[in-house]
């Protein structure tokens, strides 16, 4: 009698986010992690690739077997990607930066590998909205993520101040991100539209060395000049 083969298991494997030495964000669980997965579920192939390379320089690249997930996907696909785990392999997902399946399309796989009874192993490594949540003072205890606001002017400032409502009534921080090249346009805005006792926190460029994470009241951000142009950002509000 033929024996049941085992499934694989899924690792989210973390990446950097930015240029820096990986060693210095990542846990030595990542490069071994790495050594023994050759099948790949990754954003952009090129960039999986460097980063893989960055955190194990001996993994053989012809070794690996990398899968394109991202917004050009089809659903259909899916199955395909997580067919090596049916087969008893092991795959590991990545993000473009940070940690995979939080502000990532790898969500969708993690969901599926949960419906078809794979093992899913979550690696330590940096995200970049509990990183930012931990150093800007506000209430660690209640926050929500947002993920990006709404374009439209009116209806973006009309976001801000109901965020600006329910971090009062509730005493939890309101955390969003921009597109990076909007970044300084979304500052002018905050800036505009936000109470001047309003908390705000920027952090930008998180484990890199252009680090900059500051939190302070809106009325003070306002004697502020600072350049967030095309620099990974996360915001945090909280009137308290």
């Amino acid at each position: 009698m033929k024996s049941p083969t085992l499934l694989g298991k899924l690792y989210l494997i973390p990446t950097t986010m930015g240029e820096c030495d990986p060693m210095d964000v990542l846990p030595q669980t990542v490069k071994r992690t790495i050594d023994f997965i050759d099948h790949y579920i990754v954003e952009n192939e090129k960039t999986a690739r460097k980063s893989i390379k960055e955190v194990h320089p001996d993994k053989k690249q012809s070794d690996l077997i990398l899968f394109t997930l991202n917004k050009r996907t089809e659903v259909k696909e899916h199955l395909e990607f997580i067919q090596p785990l049916l087969e008893g392999k092991n795959v590991g997902l990545m993000s473009e930066a940070g940690c995979p399946g939080v502000a990532d399309p790898g969500a969708v796989i993690v969901k599926l590998a949960h419906d078809k009874g794979i093992q899913v192993v979550p690696l330590v490594g940096p995200s970049s909205i509990l990183l930012a949540m931990m150093a800007s003072g506000m209430n660690g205890q209640s926050f929500t993520f947002h993920g990006y606001l709404p374009i439209e002017k009116d209806e973006k400032k009309a976001s801000f101040k109901s965020l600006e409502r329910i971090s009062f009534e509730k005493n939890q921080s309101q955390i969003f991100i921009e597109t990076p090249y909007r970044n300084n346009k979304l500052f002018e805005d905050l800036i505009q539209t936000l109470n001047p006792e309003t908390h705000l926190c920027i952090a930008t460029d998180i484990t890199l060395p252009t680090e900059y994470i500051k939190t302070k009241k809106i009325a003070a951000w306002k004697k502020e000049t600072i350049d967030l142009h095309k620099r990974p950002t996360i915001f945090i509000i909280h009137k308290m």
